[in-house]
């Protein structure tokens, strides 16, 4: 039997989940998913959203911003995100800054978004609430140039250049981040450039990660190669002397993924089913675990079953719940049940916490309604546990 053990967790647990909330955001959160339950007011409405940000329709920005927005993102700037951090640290929660805004693909949007995430970097430094930073490298880079990188084509003076100046861009949020002991994640992205980016973010763990992980790359279970991915970066850095670090998450593309595979005849690179998708994110937190000496690992995830058994494997292990090497993360705005009872029980949590300009991060939050449509049961399960705190609190 381990020696460590935590309290139990329970992820019904409403009162812990929405401790930080009084009933008018109840209310107002109670609304907002329930609207988000409704299919076709998530199309209708996302459109017209769009179209009056467009036409710059009198208080369509006021809206958003006290609706939508407000519920997923932190603000429109790094200072205005200074009070939710405050109020997540105030319950042990973590934030990772993630700039949601899409890049323009020139180089001075891409230096921007650099400038960006040094921002997030030096915030982090000064703040005992930010444990991560985290970037996309196609906001640092064009998508078409590490796609060609990828494939293997021969690159012009151009954009041999151009790749270079990328690389520089990974390399100063690299270094800055191991500078101050704050750990990056280098988000996945499609799997048709998605080697380039492993390709830098290995070579930035051989380079940062030597006393600890700094940098860490991102899996993407609902692709079939991505434990053996793991497996042999693990080997990698088991061999080369620097620490692997690991954000697990399902998967941001899949209809995407299929559509592009069906287009260029290869085989679609997602499981076949859910299920599958579930059994191999569950086999890679086993391997992680197992490996904890060399692999630090975010369970960068909202199912309760995979929260739950990273828990369970913790203890098998005889690991702390504040195991610096181990993280929980859910979004911002979403399975506050999983976050602030893992936190309670002393388990290190984080909320991905998006920011920029409300017209810029419109695209982020449409994914964001489209996700909580699409999911089966997302929604109606955070609809159903507001509901039940709701109740709670009138002493039904």
């Amino acid at each position: 039997m381990p020696t460590t053990q935590a309290p139990p967790i329970s992820f019904d647990d409403t009162a812990v989940a929405f401790a930080s909330k009084s009933d008018a955001e109840l209310r107002k959160m109670y609304a907002l998913f329930a609207a988000m339950n409704n299919n076709t007011l998530v199309k209708t409405g996302g459109g017209l959203m769009k179209a009056a940000l467009k036409w710059s329709l009198p208080g369509t920005k006021f809206l958003i911003k006290n609706s939508i927005f407000s519920q997923f993102c932190g603000g429109e700037t790094i200072q205005e995100c200074v009070p939710v951090i405050a109020e997540l640290g105030r319950y042990h929660i973590g934030t990772i800054l993630d700039y949601s805004v899409e890049g323009e693909g020139s180089d001075k949007s891409f230096d921007h978004t650099r400038d960006e995430i040094l921002a997030t970097l030096d915030m982090a430094h000064r703040s005992t609430h930010i444990p991560f930073s985290v970037f996309k490298v196609t906001g640092l880079a064009d998508s078409a140039l590490l796609e060609k990188v990828q494939a293997g084509t021969a690159l012009t003076a151009a954009e041999q250049a151009s790749y270079d100046r990328a690389h520089a861009r990974v390399d100063a949020i690299c270094h800055r981040a191991h500078q101050y002991g704050v750990r990056v994640f280098v988000d996945a992205e499609e799997s048709w450039f998605q080697a380039t980016i492993d390709k830098l973010a290995y070579e930035m763990m051989r380079k940062y990660n030597r006393e600890s992980a700094i940098v860490w790359n991102t899996y993407q279970l609902y692709r079939q190669d991505r434990l053996d991915a793991i497996k042999q970066a693990h080997d990698d850095a088991r061999q080369e002397g620097y620490y692997l670090g690991g954000k697990l998450v399902r998967g941001a593309y899949m209809e995407k993924e299929a559509r592009v595979a069906s287009q260029r005849g290869y085989a679609n690179p997602i499981n076949p089913t859910k299920a599958a998708t579930d059994q191999l994110y569950d086999d890679a937190l086993r391997y992680c675990v197992e490996h904890v000496e060399r692999i630090s690992i975010c369970a960068g995830t909202h199912n309760e079953a995979s929260s739950r058994l990273l828990t369970e494997l913790m203890q098998q292990h005889d690991l702390a719940p504040n195991d610096p090497r181990i993280w929980f993360a859910q979004l911002y705005g979403m399975s506050d049940n999983l976050s602030y009872n893992l936190a309670h029980a002393g388990y290190n949590t984080a909320k991905y916490v998006p920011y920029g300009p409300v017209d810029a991060v419109m695209p982020y939050l449409l994914r964001r309604a489209d996700e909580n449509t699409a999911i089966a049961g997302q929604s109606s399960r955070e609809f159903l546990l507001i509901q039940k705190e709701l109740r709670r609190r009138q002493g039904r």
